[in-house]
């Protein structure tokens, strides 16, 4: 019963009721009106020339919001698409978060659907969202022409209003808004007439993020801060091993704890009901369960998993899935005059998001609604129609802000504990809260992998060939298993920075290899470029080193076809001044990455203790060219997170034995702290390529900089993460 929940992702969609294709003809359809879904945006003395935008007729404008805030901007940055193309006054627009429905609001990149994650938003919406500007100022641009009685071709606009320069005459939005009309067959766009870069007013420029001031306030709502009348709490006691079940249960002194409303016995836990949260919690420890004790899990140890990984990557007659192929690699790797192997090991990590996972939900009748702080309102909303039997037109998702996501907040564990529990007691919203603990020890982390990268040379050092092998639980087989089967067992994320590389490899070869071990995986912030780029980063410097050649040219002659892979490097090394001596105990390590469209170089000054193997990075720099830029500073304080992000991976582990997590909190799982932060500079080159992903960027080569940096003190390869100290000691 459990796989059938945790399977609950993509699988069921279908593709006529979600898809949106991001061509002209299917925006102006998808636009076009206002639908009853959409009728939410709808208030008095207002009119709504398509689904994202409303116009008051006192010139405030309404647009909805499509993605999930998480601390990454995107509830300011884009609005601004639609603010740019409509030609808005900043200061007179309000943002709302839009309504799960997906026909309208869904991200092309996601198959239509409405998913934050994989820093596809900008690269999902960035034309959708501009195009749907357009229409709106078209559309009031015509409401305009009829109105003045003059043609359209007359009229143009200027922040907020129609103008017709021949008579002097302008009119508002908001005197637009008390007249206009919709038409029956709104105008259409194309990708071509939309503004260029060097037309933007608001697009590129630093403009304050609108969810800030009640964050700083402490007005922000949070999923956590959700409060309604005749609320009950909820926690669960969960299976110690996953994919396990209850068999008996013993709730007789639960149920004697003051305030406590009912059991609730699930397929993977027992959930409890109480007038309070800690009333919640001392009835679930004196639960007593027999566990099903069946799972694979149960041999998942991680000291017995590393070398059985090991053991399967090094056995080239076992290929998995080969993931990407070019050129003939193992032909030109039997040719090689050289010949160098690393393997590299990266351990399961766990999202640690500072707001623990949350869900609000209520049963009336045949309906649900949901309150959630969720990346994904569409799974939310697969949970109740296909794990908890309800119509899809019974289903309503509310989304509110996240206090962190990281991938985790993709997944709809904790919404299908609300739903369960909601359908067991009726007509009460039912607020069921994670402990650190659960979040800890039942998360979904990200997967252990072993990889092994070889790569041939010809007899001048020049690369020739490269074999990149992945060994790994598969995320996609749990969260899209239709996806995963159509691609023949490839698996997207878990190979996520090593199948399309910058890098010039002339014949190349990736395998996945997959492994079944019966722990659920899945993405962590970076996702696979996380220990991708740390392997390929740090293996690039030796074959380097292997050729007789300098690391930095090196990779220079790799990316001859890549003038921006380029570009990031040489910015990154003026502004770290690459060659200046540094003092005695310190050197600089570079490495770059390409992943979600986005060119990132980045360098980091490190010291080592030698008695104790301590790395002390105390400088980063890192020079970005994500393209057009939507808000140049907010790009700097997303590299900067990720970055922050990834040197805290750097030291994090969870550790298993026979299925059990062995951490529970952050005294034992710990996280960097600030002061540990070291000083970040960051520089974003304005492009105008199209926008890449932003909010992962920083991640990937924070570890292959560091470890580069480490060889050059202590000439010791650093291949395991998270980086083992007691190599480094003197």
């Amino acid at each position: 019963m459990k796989r059938e929940f945790d399977s609950i992702v993509f699988q069921h969609c279908s593709r006529r009721a979600f898809l949106l294709s991001s061509g002209a003809a299917a925006v102006g359809v998808a636009f076009g009106g206002i639908s009853r879904t959409t009728a939410v945006l709808a208030q008095a003395a207002s009119m709504q020339p398509n689904a994202w935008v409303r116009v008051g007729t006192d010139g405030t404008v309404t647009i909805a919001s499509p993605a999930a805030e998480m601390g990454q901007g995107v509830m300011t940055a884009m609005p601004l698409l639609i603010a740019e193309e409509m030609d808005l006054d900043w200061s007179r627009v309000r943002i709302e978060q839009a309504p799960h429905n997906p026909k309208v609001f869904g991200n092309p990149l996601f198959g239509g659907n409405m998913i934050v994650g994989a820093s596809r938003t900008t690269r999902g919406y960035y034309e959708v969202m501009r195009l749907a500007g357009m229409q709106a100022r078209a559309i009031m641009i015509q409401n305009a022409s009829a109105k003045l009685g003059v043609p359209v071709s007359e009229l143009t606009t200027e922040p907020h209003y129609v103008v017709h320069a021949p008579s002097g005459r302008r009119m508002s939005y908001g005197e637009i808004a008390a007249f206009a009309e919709v038409p029956v067959d709104p105008p259409q766009f194309s990708r071509a007439q939309l503004k260029s870069p060097k037309q933007f007013r608001l697009i590129g420029k630093n403009v304050p993020r609108v969810d800030v001031p009640d964050k700083v306030a402490g007005r922000a709502q949070y999923g956590i801060d959700v409060r309604m009348p005749g609320m009950l709490y909820a926690t669960v006691l969960r299976a110690p091993v996953n994919g396990e079940a209850p068999v008996n249960v013993d709730d007789a002194q639960a149920r004697t704890v003051p305030g406590v409303r009912e059991v609730v016995r699930m397929p993977y836990g027992v959930g409890v009901v109480a007038d309070t949260f800690p009333a919640a919690l001392k009835a679930k420890r004196a639960l007593k369960v027999e566990w099903s004790n069946r799972s694979k899990a149960r041999a998942y140890t991680t000291e017995r998993v590393i070398p059985e990984y090991t053991q399967r990557v090094r056995d080239l007659a076992d290929s998995g899935v080969i993931y990407e192929a070019h050129g003939d690699c193992k032909g030109a790797m039997a040719q090689a005059a050289k010949r160098v192997v690393a393997e590299y090991t990266s351990l399961n990590v766990v999202h640690t998001c500072m707001e623990p996972m949350n869900c609000t939900a209520r049963v009336d009748g045949d309906k649900i609604e949901f309150w959630a702080p969720t990346q994904s309102p569409f799974t939310v909303f697969l949970a109740a129609v296909k794990g908890l039997g309800f119509k899809p037109e019974s289903v309503k998702v509310n989304v509110t802000l996240l206090g962190g996501g990281f991938g985790r907040r993709g997944e709809n564990d904790y919404a299908i504990d609300a739903g369960i529990i909601a359908k067991a007691v009726p007509g009460f919203p039912i607020k069921v809260i994670w402990t650190r603990e659960d979040d800890v020890q039942y998360s979904k982390p990200r997967p252990l992998t072993v990889q092994r990268l070889e790569a041939g040379l010809d007899a001048k050092g020049n690369l020739i060939a490269m074999h990149h092998r992945i060994v790994s639980e598969s995320i996609y087989a749990r969260f899209v298993p239709p996806a995963f089967e159509k691609s023949g067992g490839k698996d997207l994320p878990v190979c996520e920075g090593a199948y399309e590389p910058t890098y010039h490899f002339p014949n190349f070869e990736l395998d996945y290899l997959r492994e079944q071990r019966g722990v659920d995986v899945a993405i962590w912030r970076g996702v696979g470029a996380g220990y991708t780029k740390f392997a390929l980063e740090t293996f690039v410097e030796e074959i380097a080193a292997a050729a007789g050649r300098d690391s930095v040219e090196y990779r220079m002659q790799l990316l001859e076809k890549a003038p921006r892979g380029r570009a990031v490097i040489e910015e990154v090394m003026r502004m770290a001044q690459w060659r200046r001596p540094r003092v005695a105990g310190r050197a600089l390590g570079l490495a770059y990455s390409d992943s979600w469209e986005t060119h990132i170089a980045m360098v980091a000054e490190v010291s080592v203790d030698s008695k104790s193997g301590r790395i002390d990075v105390h400088e980063l720099w890192s020079a970005v060219d994500t393209g057009v830029a939507l808000q140049p500073q907010n790009v700097e304080a997303q590299i900067e997170s990720a970055m922050i992000y990834g040197l805290s991976g750097l030291r994090e582990k969870l550790m298993y034995r026979d299925g059990v997590a062995q951490q529970t909190n952050f005294h034992d799982y710990p996280v960097l702290r600030m002061n540990d932060v070291p000083k970040i500079t960051t520089r974003v080159l304005v492009t105008e390529n199209q926008p890449g992903g932003i909010g992962e960027v920083g991640l990937p080569p924070v570890a292959p900089a560091v470890a580069n940096a480490v060889f050059k003190l202590t000439g010791k390869r650093l291949r395991a993460l998270p980086f083992d100290q007691g190599l480094l000691k003197a």
